[in-house]
């Protein structure tokens, strides 16, 4: 009977799960799974500071993508349950998935002056805003 309590909890995780896909993880060991990227965005005169949170997360499973005045944010997500030799596995749980955000900043970003640095589960991207266009050019004609 003690076991009850769990049967049912795993048994409505599984129905939200089933339900709604993307309400929540809950890894059955370790950190807690992002289901969202949180960003704070700040803006000064030369561009764009974005911290983004995502904790949990390999550094080399993070990919950044710049296009204009739209920056993507996304991870692979990979839980894993560490057992040892002696353990009979009852259950074993494992969760892979991705998570992503994509943010529209009221300039340009240069590409080539952007820098991403990710430390203790916050990215802190540095995004210098693109030069203005010299505007129209007027072409002599030969």
């Amino acid at each position: 009977m003690s076991d009850l309590p769990s049967v049912r909890s795993s048994l409505f995780d599984d129905l939200l799960r089933d339900f709604a896909p993307g309400y929540f993880v809950r890894p059955l060991h370790g950190d807690p799974l992002p289901q969202q990227i949180k960003v704070d965005v700040k803006e000064n005169a030369d561009g764009f500071v974005v911290h983004a949170e995502i904790a949990g997360v390999a550094k080399d499973d993070i990919h950044v993508a710049i296009d204009g005045p739209v920056v993507s944010v996304s991870a692979e997500v990979r839980q894993h349950d560490e057992k040892s030799e002696d353990d009979r596995v009852l259950r074993s749980e494992r969760y892979f998935g991705s998570v992503s955000r994509s943010l529209r900043l009221p300039a340009d970003v240069d590409e080539a002056r952007a820098v991403a640095k990710y430390s203790d589960g916050v990215l802190t991207l540095t995004l210098p805003k693109k030069a203005p266009a010299q505007g129209a050019r007027r072409l002599r004609i030969d």
